[in-house]
């Protein structure tokens, strides 16, 4: 009999069987999508999306006003973010304390987990030489308006960017594991070393009966079960949140599905007599870092896209589209990401697909429109001629659908990450968030994995793990 069996390679499943195989335990790591490596990673944006992505590259809300991004291969997100990771403020652990119940939210309690990820993973603060021009005029802008901003944190090691390569092509994955993803920190070695990892293989239903748990999914096309003592549940908020849904655990916690929220972000760009490049080098090494913007709800990140994800931000078509895209090496671009409401639901159909609803709220509005409004002052000041500001909403950061908290009438998941009512169901991904933090999640979500793991090893800590580096959001 197995003792766990994990569904889901992201930051929070990879962390997860990587300590749980260190420790011995007899485990089977499950994953929907296939596994890739360095060599065999995309080589074009457009294979990127039909090859690593569900639903082709991109999911839709109910009102087709937002686009998901959601990974489907070994790794999870990790493979195509940033992996830019930071740590929860006091602001975040309290607003979470607060809607869950839960008393363990604090930096000081989650430290600990934290510094043990950090120190497995190799990080770098960038600096002054690793911004490219799109980065250097928007902080300079900012220095010029007195809008507070800060470098960066980010997992990776030898990324050869003083030798030409470009962190774009790593939204596709990292063809030289220099990005610290779920994969490349945790699983690589691990599978090599021979941890029982099955991909392809789709869970669609779970089932508990006593002590044991039985997982149903189907593996490239054909119907396969799986038993264990326990399951740890590691699809995020839309894979996890199905998988619950589809097993029918709605009806004892109501919960289910609801309390969703994704930090939807608004791409602006300021187009430029001369050569701006962004998609060079480093595309993303600073964001704001302004207390006053924290307050507001909001923070402003210097980004840029590939050209066929620039392409569809716009909505205008035919000529104006392409004297657009004609300009594409001369623009820079800045978003507006919005801490908001966990006003979303999600949803299985009759026809087992997923149905998310997420509404702006009026107070989500706000925040967009303030955003946009100093990210048009910020261009302005950099030189811009002109700005354009996408209409379309995008959400990277899926949150919720199955919260953790102290009351089962309003949580799923229990303060000790276990289902509401069944001891042996477990959940430490980005589903459990409460509401929205409003700082990049993938840190977070590692050391919850990190505190989860500890409890089942039955690690303690009596002192601080010593610190590796720790940096403020904001």
């Amino acid at each position: 009999m197995l003792d766990y069996i994990i569904i889901g390679t992201g930051p929070s499943g990879g962390n997860i069987a990587h300590n749980l195989f260190k420790a011995g335990a007899n485990i089977l790591l499950l994953e929907a999508g296939k596994l890739f490596n360095k060599k065999t990673f995309p080589r074009t944006e457009a294979d990127t999306s039909a090859m690593l992505y569900w639903g082709g590259g991109i999911e839709f809300d109910t009102d087709a006003k937002m686009g998901f991004l959601r990974t489907r291969l070994v790794g999870g997100t990790s493979i195509v973010n940033q992996c830019l990771l930071d740590r929860f403020d006091d602001i975040a652990f309290n607003d979470w304390k607060a809607e869950s119940g839960v008393q363990w939210f604090s930096p000081e309690n989650l430290a600990p987990y934290y510094t043990k990820v950090e120190n497995k993973l190799d990080l770098h603060t960038f600096t002054p030489s690793d911004m490219n021009k799109n980065a250097q005029l928007f902080t300079k802008s900012c220095d010029k308006i007195g809008v507070k901003w800060g470098y960066l944190r980010k997992g990776q090691n030898d990324c050869a960017n003083d030798r030409g390569n470009d962190c774009m092509a790593c939204l596709g994955g990292c063809h030289r594991d220099s990005k610290q993803s779920s994969y490349a920190g945790y699983l690589r070695d691990d599978i090599t070393e021979g941890l029982n990892l099955q991909t392809e293989t789709e869970v669609h239903q779970i089932t508990t009966n006593g002590d044991t748990v039985t997982v149903h999914a189907f593996q490239q096309g054909r119907q396969v079960t799986f038993q264990a003592k326990n399951i740890v549940l590691a699809g995020g908020a839309f894979g996890t949140t199905k998988m619950l849904l589809q097993s029918g655990f709605k009806k004892q916690l109501p919960a289910l599905g609801k309390n969703f929220s994704t930090h939807p972000q608004f791409m602006s760009f300021g187009l430029f007599d001369e050569e701006i490049n962004a998609y060079k080098g480093y595309f993303q090494t600073v964001a704001s870092k302004d207390p006053n913007l924290r307050k507001k709800g909001y923070k402003l990140e210097n980004v840029f896209a590939p050209p066929i994800s620039a392409a569809m931000l716009f909505s205008r078509t035919g000529s104006y589209h392409q004297d657009i895209m004609r300009n594409y090496t001369r623009m820079t671009c800045i978003e507006v990401a919005v801490r908001d409401e966990n006003a979303g639901e999600i949803k299985v159909n009759n026809k087992g697909r997923l149905s998310v609803d997420k509404p702006f709220t009026e107070q989500d509005r706000r925040r967009r429109d303030e955003g946009r409004e100093l990210i048009a002052n910020i261009l302005t000041n950099e030189g811009a001629k002109k700005v354009y500001a996408s209409p379309f909403a995008v959400g990277l950061h899926l949150m919720g659908g199955s919260v953790i908290g102290a009351n089962p009438a309003k949580a799923v998941v229990d303060p000790e990450f276990r289902l509401h009512g069944h001891k042996n169901i477990f959940v430490a991904d980005s589903s459990i968030f409460p509401n929205a933090p409003g700082i990049n999640p993938s840190l977070t979500v590692m050391a919850l994995a990190q505190k989860l793991s500890d409890q089942f090893t039955g690690t303690t800590y009596d002192k601080q793990i010593p610190k590796q580096l720790s940096t403020e959001s904001y």
